[in-house]
């Protein structure tokens, strides 16, 4: 019966089509069928995606344009996956050509800029090798972004699941308690949620649960107990009995929280060899090269800092940030917090404020981080400004008379010496090394107190939201029993809010209460009224969605209430013991981490600043030394440039010290990344606080221990070289 039912609806609009052809007096056009979006998806995927994949977008789409390199197909499918996950408008021969591309562009500049300019050919071998490396690292810049897009996404998914299975314990409705879980969860998931609907909005798909299963399979690689609480959730649609839908509804919940804890516990486990391979690579081998190159730059004449700084400052950074990355990228998703920064509400505490009298001018922190970078940096250079308006023969000593010594002083403040062409080189002295520290200061202070002014009173916010939200499972408790012994809403948060007087929670049911009998609100008015609702003073998405299911269920009656009210306290209690036991198992190896951030790092390296200034000063006397036995007959210029000539000038200590301070600068910075995304995911609000707190104190201990250690060795240097040991 089917066959001839089709053929006569292809036949009707045949006839119709012949008809239309011949009103319009052509053919008509055949047009390929476009995938509907709708405006409200984009609007809020142009907000939320970060501006650098924006910029990413357009140079993929342009390097397409001028090169297009197709990938092979095992590749191309594993991009195309990476850009479904993070809703790029690319394709993956764009990605391709841009990895090719980028490379190429920056070979051909360096060889340019190179013999141009600097006239080297260490910078052309360099940039070359440099480049073809990025090729790969480029490639996978897709993976990296879906990879970052799924940890943000992970710190919401039980969450998520906690949302879906609160909503549908009182409304069994899976797309109204996906739209729920979307307008309580943070971004980028609540994108995802959104997603599954709109699909089903612009009839991409038949149902709800159509698209909820397309959209899970892109999880199925990464997060297969994600996909199984919300089959579990499905089924509890269509169980007969409430106890029965009840009980797959709670399973949901605890199979994503006990598999959760499962696949950290594995990871924990085979963390070890990665971060002992990255402590190794990115800290102990570089930190022992640093101590043997002041000896082989004084003996080897042709290196020079630039050389020195392009390895460590380039080079092993970007080495150490790759394999932190790969580190984070086997990282399981699963449970962390959420970056309340990016909602509006909490964006005004990011900046910050100066009253003046009866106005408030609100500014952002670069402003003060720059301020403090740029003074702390003028003195740091001071030495090589002082070098531009003074002789080059004043070198400004100070200490005991010492003929050695090119300032005749036994300190030298620059310290300008003559090389075999006679050109002046340094500074080489001891006070120009330490006044070289302020320009690391200026990056580390910069950066700390940029850091740290953005996300100090943001996450003060979110540590007293957390300990409401710790006190709010047992004030959720009593307050379902309260319901459950037939006192109505209204009353019973001001007896929850008495009961639990001089707490954070009891603050907040004693405001409810005043608000429904001083103002006469109803329980719905009294908590989320736009002027005086009490969940204004207590910004918590956990109590603004509790509050939401009690507002829905207690219109089905006190019991209902009562049931979902003490079901949440109990999940809320789940969570917060999967999230302690989880910070458990890291806690051994982020405490190896952090030692090396705040601690061995900065004092390995400032050790090393001294050595090689100890070295530089006893190498310098050594010279004018042999140019007094070589005799002054001989001249004074040819004796410096036969003493040069078997020592080596070497690099200067002021030059050595900003190259190794500021790698400082750039391994704490990695290292706190790549600890805090291992503890927390992609929380971006912690690494940023953290980041304030280690760059700072890391950049003052490298700063005191350098100067400690300079000035101690220096002494010894000069006292043995009196003596005539030497």
């Amino acid at each position: 019966m089917a066959e001839p039912v089709n053929q006569d609806i292809a036949e009707l609009m045949q006839r119709y089509k012949q008809k239309l052809e011949g009103q319009l007096g052509g053919p008509l056009r055949q047009e390929q069928p476009q995938e509907a979006v709708s405006k409200e998806y984009l609007e809020f995927r142009k907000e939320i995606l970060p501006a650098h994949m924006g910029w990413y977008e357009r140079l993929c789409n342009l390097s397409e344009k001028l090169l297009a390199i197709k990938p092979d197909k095992a590749r191309e499918q594993e991009i195309i996956e990476s850009l479904q996950i993070t809703h790029l408008n690319i394709t993956p021969a764009g990605a391709s050509s841009f990895a090719f591309l980028t490379p190429l562009a920056v070979i051909l500049l360096a060889i340019f800029l190179s013999m141009a300019f600097l006239k080297s050919f260490f910078f052309v071998i360099f940039f070359i090798i440099t480049g073809l490396s990025l090729i790969k690292p480029l490639g996978k810049i897709p993976l990296f972004l879906a990879n970052n897009w799924r940890l943000k996404a992970s710190n919401q998914m039980v969450l998520c699941i906690f949302y879906v299975v609160t909503f549908m314990r009182h409304t069994s409705n899976l797309e109204l308690a996906i739209r729920f879980a979307a307008d309580h969860i943070a971004p980028p998931l609540s994108l995802d949620m959104k997603k599954v609907l709109w699909d089903v909005e612009t009839q991409k798909v038949a149902t709800v649960k159509e698209s909820l299963e397309i959209y899970l399979e892109t999880w199925r690689k990464w997060n297969i107990e994600f996909i199984e609480s919300f089959h579990l959730i499905e089924s509890s649609l269509l169980e007969g009995s409430e106890e029965t839908r009840v009980s797959a509804l709670d399973k949901s919940l605890d199979v994503i929280l006990t598999e959760t804890y499962e696949r950290m516990l594995h990871y924990a486990h085979n963390l070890k060899s990665p971060i002992t391979m990255l402590h190794m690579l990115g800290i102990i081998l570089p930190i022992l090269g640093l101590v043997i190159l002041p000896l082989v730059v004084s003996f080897m004449k042709n290196v020079s800092w630039y050389s020195i700084s392009l390895l460590y400052n380039v080079g092993l950074p970007i080495i150490v940030f790759y394999l932190g990355k790969n580190i984070l990228a086997r990282r399981p998703t699963g449970y962390g917090d959420t970056d309340i920064s990016e909602f509006d509400e909490f964006k005004k505490y990011a900046a910050v404020t100066l009253k003046l009298g009866s106005k408030e001018i609100t500014f952002t922190p670069l402003w003060i981080a720059l301020l403090i970078g740029a003074a702390l940096f003028v003195v740091g250079f001071s030495p090589i400004v002082m070098h531009w308006f003074i002789q080059d023969e004043t070198n400004l000593g100070i200490g005991e008379i010492d003929e050695r010594s090119t300032c005749l002083r036994s300190y030298c403040l620059l310290d300008y010496r003559k090389n075999e062409i006679g050109q002046s080189i340094g500074p080489f002295g001891l006070g120009a090394s330490l006044l070289s520290l302020f320009v690391v200061l200026a990056f580390g202070f910069a950066i700390g107190t940029f850091y740290r002014l953005k996300s100090k009173k943001v996450i003060d916010i979110r540590k007293n939201t957390e300990q409401l939200e710790q006190e709010f499972a047992s004030g959720l408790f009593q307050l379902g029993n309260r319901l459950g012994d037939g006192s109505p809403a209204e009353t019973a948060f001001e007896k929850v809010g008495r009961s639990m007087e001089g707490t954070i929670s009891g603050n907040f049911f004693q405001l409810v209460g005043m608000n429904i009998r001083r103002l006469g609100m109803g329980v719905s008015q009294a908590i989320f009224d736009k002027k005086n609702g009490a969940i204004l003073y207590f910004p918590s998405k956990l109590i603004e969605s509790s509050m939401k299911v009690l507002i829905e269920s207690v219109r089905k009656g006190p019991k209902v209430a009562a049931v979902a009210l003490m079901n949440i306290s109990r999940y809320v209690k789940e969570i917060h013991k999967v999230n302690e036991r989880l910070k458990d198992l890291m806690a051994e190896i982020l405490a190896s981490m952090n030692s090396q951030i705040k601690f061995l790092t900065p004092v390995i390296a400032g050790i090393v600043i001294g050595i090689t200034s100890m070295v530089t000063t006893i190498l310098g006397k050594l010279t004018v030394q042999m140019q007094q036995i070589a005799g002054e007959g001989a001249g004074s210029e040819a004796s410096s440039g036969l003493a040069a000539g078997f020592f080596g000038q070497g690099v200067p200590t002021y030059h050595f010290q900003i190259i190794v301070g500021i790698y400082v600068v750039q391994i704490t910075y990695i290292l706190t990344i790549i600890a805090n995304g291992i503890e927390n995911g992609s929380d971006k609000l912690n690494e940023r606080y953290q980041m304030g707190r280690n760059m700072i104190r890391a950049t003052m201990l490298y700063a005191v221990v350098s100067t400690a250690i300079m000035l101690i060795f220096n002494l010894i240097a000069t006292k043995i070289l009196e003596s005539n040991v030497l």
